[in-house]
């Protein structure tokens, strides 16, 4: 198997998830100290508008495809160390789904806050809760459509840690 070249530029520096040798490795984060940290992740779910009608009707033959959708992003927030290679396990003390519907789409937005107090960042995890939250709504949707799609999968903003605050507002 071939070796990975490091990747260092005036941009990046170090990347962090690579040894001297370039293999993947899990950063220590042991030194760090714990602070309060959040992230906010938002996707969005595009569908026809019979399809949105249904939904917003409660008329779909899986049942309450919101409900369940805002409950598996909140369990995969959870899960991310386990589905993310090189995610550390660190608690999580808040997590919060919300969807909201939009019309002009005609779909729904799907926003995520992550909280902890943890040596790292809860972006991952914010990430992982919107993803598996359009998933789980584009499968408990597909019986009426198949051609739901989902996009724009992003980090809204972050506080706390080393890095500084992120805001994707202000960029």
């Amino acid at each position: 198997m071939g070796k990975t070249k490091i990747f260092m530029t005036q941009n990046y520096p170090q990347l962090t998830h690579l040894d001297s040798q370039g293999q993947a490795q899990m950063v220590d984060v042991s030194l760090k100290q714990a602070t309060t940290r959040q992230a906010v992740a938002a996707a969005q779910v595009r569908m026809s508008a019979a399809t949105f009608g249904a939904i917003a009707a409660g008329n779909t033959p899986k049942g309450d495809v919101l409900g369940t959708a805002r409950l598996a992003g909140i369990m995969a927030a959870k899960q991310t160390s386990s589905l993310i290679p090189l995610c550390h396990t660190i608690p999580i003390h808040k997590v919060e789904v919300q969807i909201f519907p939009d019309s002009a789409l005609p779909g729904y937005k799907i926003q995520a806050t992550v909280i902890t107090k943890a040596e790292t960042g809860v972006e991952m995890e914010a990430l992982t809760a919107v993803s598996v939250a359009a998933l789980t709504l584009y499968d408990m949707a597909k019986g009426l459509e198949k051609s739901i799609t989902i996009e724009s999968i992003h980090l809204v903003s972050k506080t706390g840690g080393k890095s500084g605050d992120y805001n994707l507002e202000t960029k």
